[in-house]
């Protein structure tokens, strides 16, 4: 009796889980994940839906705070928060900008992923459905001077998140796709510090 009681429960939670929301998969994935490492592919779209833009690379962050985003393609670009400062690091035009990390977070989304209950600070969190298997949630800003109208965000069955769709004033949409995630890889004290290039111009 007790084993079937425990087959039972054990059933009822994996359902419980499999039909989580996206809310409760954002959670699971804050509280599980405090480091990872995923590919991305980043395209922007103008108010027709028309691609104006794509690029692809690699993505990492550690709780709180800290984040590298190497883009590869088209343009070599570099994004480093340490947890203090956010770096932005243009390789063509040998170009550096940097701001402080929570200037930045509002403005993105490789910032947003690495903080730990930011979004649900900064913006209001509302279900938005369940599409071809994966969960959604729609995420609005509650400063009227964020970079971002609202935020979708897509997690799957094993609350990994696979989708982000960023949506700005102007009626652009940026939508990122990740890959290959990896879960609380370890990294070196040195992944997340970010020193100029000699000659490079430095923008603050």
């Amino acid at each position: 009796m007790l084993k079937k009681l425990f087959i039972s429960l054990s059933i009822f939670m994996c359902a419980a889980s499999a039909h989580a929301g996206g809310i409760d998969k954002l959670k699971e994935f804050i509280t599980a994940t405090r480091s990872a490492q995923a590919d991305f592919t980043q395209v922007v779209l103008d108010q027709n839906g028309k691609r104006i833009q794509s690029a692809s690379g690699v993505m990492q962050f550690q709780r709180p705070g800290k984040f590298r985003w190497t883009y590869q393609k088209p343009y070599e670009q570099i994004i480093v928060g340490d947890g203090e400062k956010f770096w932005l690091y243009d390789v063509d035009l040998n170009q550096v900008t940097v701001k402080k990390l929570d200037a930045a977070l509002g403005s993105s989304p490789a910032a947003l992923l690495s903080g730990s209950n930011e979004i649900e600070r900064d913006f209001t969190l509302k279900e938005s459905g369940s599409q071809d298997g994966l969960d959604w949630l729609l995420a609005t800003p509650k400063s009227i001077d964020s970079s971002f109208e609202k935020i979708l965000m897509a997690f799957n069955t094993q609350a990994e998140l696979v989708t982000m769709e960023l949506n700005d004033a102007f009626g652009h949409k940026t939508v990122l796709r990740f890959s290959a995630m990896q879960h609380n890889p370890k990294f070196s004290a040195q992944q997340f510090q970010f020193t100029p290039p000699k000659g490079a111009d430095v923008l603050e």
